[in-house]
């Protein structure tokens, strides 16, 4: 019999999740500048798989050609049909290196804020789910973590690791850490005295099964908000970071490594610092407009 109501309140709650989900997508379908946001991520998306195909079909011979080799007799030259976005001061096409850092650009961004969820969230869920010592110990750690702004932390992580790509990745990583655990712990305490959860522990579900199981998925929305929210601010850091020297080098492509050199020659050749200046800018707001929209699509408070 307590089988039978197990396996009834288990069909009862993902069938609740699921109808919730489907109501989100409807919303967001329906905010048009959440739409606009989508689309122009998957446009870098299909400009990150296309530079992928490129490297590997040509055995990275189209990357050592027209992204690294250097033509001095283009050096800084203007915008024209042959290139559209001009050349930089080593006469490569701005064009491909900003689509080339495309790729460098996402990947830290992206993979900086996964890694932050995977190692802030459960810290976060178990705070909310246990309470009490336990719950006081991780947040007085993450207060710590808070206490120092973002980039100054990103920043002494890489001055005291040494300047490279994998200890910016680890940088950005660890800096977000607390804000994601906090994040996770606000969104389990609202759903942990839930009916559905008291029913699982009735059933004699273990602590783990009801945390990641029935918690999780309910308590996953803002968690996801902030997730699209802070991939557009990851990629804002890296390029900062790389812009003050302390990210990716060059002659590798990365908006902000491309945008440390152009600062020298903004007189002159505008174009290298404009060009890479709008792509930042431009992944920065299709994140925050994707953001909000699934924000909005995604708490029932703002729901019309």
């Amino acid at each position: 019999m307590s089988t039978l109501k197990k396996t009834e309140n288990n069909l009862g709650q993902d069938e609740k999740v699921r109808s919730l989900w489907k109501q989100s997508v409807i919303q967001f379908k329906h905010n048009r500048l959440a739409v606009v946001g989508l689309v122009i991520i998957v446009l870098f998306i299909v400009t990150i798989l296309t530079t992928l195909a490129v490297d590997q079909i040509t055995n990275y011979s189209f990357y050592n050609e027209y992204i690294l080799k250097q033509d001095l007799s283009l050096r800084l030259a203007k915008p024209s049909l042959a290139h559209p976005f001009g050349c930089d001061e080593f006469g490569r096409d701005l064009l491909l290196r900003i689509l080339w850092g495309t790729k460098l650009s996402f990947a830290i961004g992206v993979v900086a804020i996964a890694l932050s969820v995977i190692m802030g969230a459960p810290f976060g869920m178990i705070a909310a789910f246990y309470g009490g010592k336990t719950d006081n110990a991780i947040m007085r750690v993450m207060d710590v973590l808070l206490a120092v702004p973002y980039m100054l932390l990103a920043m002494a992580i890489v001055a005291a690791l040494g300047t490279s790509t994998f200890n910016l990745l680890l940088a950005l990583a660890v800096s977000g850490i607390a804000k994601y655990a906090r994040i996770a712990r606000a969104a389990v305490l609202t759903v942990k005295d839930s009916e559905f959860v008291e029913a699982a522990r009735a059933v004699g579900a273990s602590d783990g099964t009801i945390l990641f199981q029935y918690i999780l998925p309910n308590a996953l929305a803002p968690i996801l908000v902030q997730v699209s929210l802070g991939i557009g601010d990851s990629i804002l850091a890296v390029a900062g970071l790389s812009y003050l020297g302390l990210g990716v080098q060059p002659p590798q492509p990365e908006w902000g490594a491309i945008l440390t050199t152009a600062r020298t020659y903004m007189r002159d050749a505008w174009h290298i610092s404009v060009f890479p200046g709008l792509f930042l800018i431009l992944a920065v707001i299709a994140f925050n407009l994707f953001g909000d929209g699934l924000r909005d699509a995604l708490d029932p408070k703002l729901k019309r």
